[in-house]
């Protein structure tokens, strides 16, 4: 499927959950559409998978006929006792296992049939897939979807039939498309979008803009110490401590496997319920097999990760690339001993008022010497004093801030203010600070402003070559910066104003006297024009 059916099939998943969403808002309705798409593709993998498996045993689907049966129930049927042995395969070739009856196509079947066995059967598949599917187990996964609700209905039955229109729509909606599972996940990250921006504020919890995403990835999969010579060839583990949706882990998994290059396991942290589920259905859904992530539910503040505080050197987990999108200047409530705590005692506690700090020291601290760290921020942590000025100057005299991206506003869901990208490294290679003011290059869009490919493409290029451009980048000196108190407000290290032209006073002058010339002959004239008509003449 190419990109322009990618985005239909996104549009047309859309129209349908606009259509059924009913009484529900749409953070409610998005956990129901998402889940069901979720299950979509994991029924279509793992039905791939079956008939690779099974070869010429597979059974035809078209001489079934349409009594509900997937190829795999018949399968199951007519070869009970090989039955386990064939789960076994399963699990070693597609990672998983799902029962003939929690299928996609025979939930399906169900909804479109109205039978009423069908929020039972939904039931049972979600509760399978969360306990027994997978080598891992991911409890919970579907907790944010209450099929007892009484926003689907007041009663079983009530509620079985909204589920049978929901699931028969959303099925009609994905067969006027010829699609296979691949394309699916691309359908989830534009649903996830169109969630994002129709519910406002909210949507920061779990949906950086792609844009801004791909910025990032881009950054953090460049060699670490020299940019110049181009992508990484492997990256042993990356990690992000607010992780949304998983977006910003999945585009630089894919960044590094599109340029060639490895990817060991990928690591997320999450404390929104919701959000976390969304992250690992999102994993699984662009066929991050399940023993190649983790993604945490917990306290990223509190550090509350009891892997993440191993205390044994030789354990303590650290990771080749740190990007993070956490929410901004976040009220927090630090424990009286945090300033020991071994991530702050180096620099220093954040502020309750705002946790941004708190939020970069705890990636840096978890960053290899040799690794790179991009991390979306409010421009108030380039000036602000008190705590955060005495952070900012020493993590500037550490020499851990490698380069200051100035981005446009209004790109995010969730808020209009302008945002900066810190880079960060434990060990740079230059003695200065590289600034990107990128924030007057964008395309404004309806209700967020948009950055093009080009606009991206310069960030990335000029971070990688550190490149300096009038009016957009340069590099700074630490004792220029140790001048400006280290303060590090992009304005005034790089300004976007264009310079007065110098106004030549001879030509002005000049200018002048020829326009007293040209209104003086004028008035000759008219004066003449005057005198045949026997009027007086202008003094």
């Amino acid at each position: 499927m190419n990109d322009k059916d990618q985005k239909e099939l996104g549009k047309t998943l859309w129209a349908v959950a606009d259509q059924l969403r009913g009484t529900m808002d749409a953070d409610d309705f998005r956990d129901y559409m998402l889940s069901f798409l979720f299950l979509r593709y994991l029924s279509d993998n793992y039905e791939a998978a079956a008939r690779k498996e099974l070869g010429s045993d597979y059974p035809d689907p078209n001489a079934i006929g349409n009594a509900g049966k997937t190829p795999l129930s018949v399968w199951y049927a007519a070869n009970k006792a090989d039955v386990a042995q064939f789960e076994q395969q399963m699990r070693r070739k597609a990672h998983y296992v799902i029962k003939p009856k929690y299928l996609w196509g025979h939930i399906v079947h169900l909804a479109k049939m109205q039978d009423d066995t069908l929020l039972d059967t939904l039931q049972g598949g979600f509760k399978y897939i969360e306990e027994e599917s997978f080598q891992s187990h991911f409890q919970g996964l579907f907790s944010e979807i209450n099929l007892a609700s009484d926003k689907l209905g007041r009663n079983y039955p009530d509620r079985n039939a909204k589920l049978c229109a929901i699931i028969s729509e959303i099925a009609r909606g994905m067969a006027l498309f010829s699609t296979d599972s691949d394309t699916l996940g691309d359908a989830y990250e534009y649903l996830i979008g169109q969630f994002a921006a129709g519910s406002g504020k909210k949507a920061g919890e779990f949906y950086t803009p792609q844009q801004i995403s791909n910025i990032l990835s881009a950054i953090v999969t460049l060699d670490s110490q020299e940019p110049k010579a181009g992508p990484r060839r492997k990256l042993d583990s990356v990690f992000d401590f607010a992780c949304g949706s998983g977006s910003l882990l999945l585009n630089v998994r894919h960044r590094m496997t599109e340029a060639g290059g490895t990817i060991g396991r990928i690591y997320g942290q999450e404390s929104n319920i919701t959000t976390y589920n969304l992250a690992r259905m999102n994993m699984l859904l662009h066929g991050v097999k399940d023993t190649e992530f983790e993604i945490w539910h917990g306290d990223t503040l509190k550090n509350d990760w009891d892997w993440l505080r191993e205390t044994n050197p030789a354990k303590k987990p650290k990771f080749d690339a740190v990007v993070a999108n956490p929410p901004f200047s976040y009220r927090w409530e630090p424990k009286d001993e945090a300033s020991q705590d071994s991530r702050f005692k180096n620099h220093g506690v954040a502020p309750k008022s705002a946790a941004d700090f708190a939020f970069l020291l705890h990636g840096l601290h978890y960053l290899k010497d040799d690794g790179v760290m991009a991390i979306i921020l409010p421009h108030g942590v380039l000036f602000r004093g008190g705590k955060e000025a005495e952070i900012r100057t020493k993590l500037l005299t550490d020499g851990h801030i490698d380069t200051v991206i100035g981005l446009p506003a209004n790109l995010f869901y969730s808020t209009g203010i302008p945002v900066c990208i810190l880079v960060l490294k434990k060990c740079k290679k230059p003695d200065d600070v590289l600034f990107i003011n990128a924030a007057d290059h964008f395309v404004k869009g309806k209700r967020q402003n948009q950055l093009t490919d080009e606009n991206i493409q310069r960030i990335v290029s000029t971070y990688q070559n550190r490149d300096e451009h009038e009016r957009y980048s340069k590099r700074i000196s630490m004792e220029r910066i140790a001048e400006e108190g280290y303060n590090l407000n992009i304005s005034r290290y790089v300004s976007t104003a264009e310079d007065e032209k110098e106004i030549d006073l001879t030509a002005v002058y000049a200018n002048l006297q020829a326009i007293e010339l040209e209104i003086g002959e004028a008035k000759k004239r008219h004066n003449a024009f005057l005198a045949e008509l026997r009027l007086a003449p202008l003094p």
